[in-house]
């Protein structure tokens, strides 16, 4: 056989290589991403709650204000921590606006943002859409600036987080665990890494909180509501 031959079979042989340790990077890239580790509280009970949500879904708005008073009202005890999940199927801004709570989270001002987007959820529902915001918007990122500028954030800096890898990969990473989870709906709660059903009021929380606080500690908190209730969770 001729020298030119193989010359082409090393060439291909080379090619074929580069091409295998490109996509075996990629898989590794995918699956090695870093999750978002989001926490509020003290904990000095050792207690943590874990919600994944999704800034589009409705639901989670209406869970919004009620979550808000639980970490409060447990801030010393527990911590909270919030996970992206983002049912894009049918939240297709959903994505998007884990991405802007990131990228604001990249600059010192997550909490802040992640409050914000759930209060424009809020209001766009009970105004039935008519709430000019980043919910309905064909393209959100004009409102996602505009809210990081409102928050104190140079938009230009704010905008090129939201549109980079790090951010996207961050929300991935969430995603990845929250289907390793078996995940398939929102707000999803976790109590002490145990899944639970709770319904949508403070009393209802309080019952599962105060009961991983006594199986913890041995104490009980005798400040918070006793009346409580809960429901399967298969809102999305």
């Amino acid at each position: 056989m001729s020298k030119n031959f193989w010359l082409v079979i090393v060439a291909i042989i080379v090619v074929l290589i580069g091409i295998f340790a490109i996509t075996s990077h990629g898989s590794n890239t995918s699956t090695n991403l870093k999750p978002t580790n989001h926490v509020e509280g003290l904990g000095k009970d050792g207690v943590k709650l874990v919600e994944w949500g999704d800034y589009q879904c409705p639901y989670c708005g209406e869970y919004y204000s009620t979550v808000k008073q639980v970490v409060a009202q447990y801030y010393n005890q527990i911590t909270f921590q919030f996970r992206n999940f983002p049912l894009t199927s049918i939240h297709p801004n959903a994505f998007a606006g884990a991405r802007a709570a990131e990228a604001a989270g990249l600059m010192g001002k997550y909490w802040q943002m992640h409050d914000l987007l759930y209060q424009q959820n809020q209001e766009y529902y009970a105004s039935n859409g008519s709430f000019s915001t980043w919910i309905g918007a064909s393209n959100p990122e004009p409102f996602f600036v505009k809210d990081a500028e409102s928050l104190g954030l140079n938009g230009t800096k704010f905008q090129q987080l939201y549109s980079s890898d790090k951010v996207n990969n961050l929300v991935l990473a969430d995603e990845n665990v929250g289907n390793s989870l078996g995940i398939n709906a929102t707000p999803t709660f976790f109590l002490d890494g145990k899944q639970i059903q709770v319904a949508d009021s403070v009393s209802a929380f309080d019952k599962l909180i105060n009961a991983a606080i006594a199986q913890k500690t041995g104490k009980t908190n005798k400040t918070a509501p006793t009346s409580a209730g809960t429901t399967q969770q298969t809102k999305k």
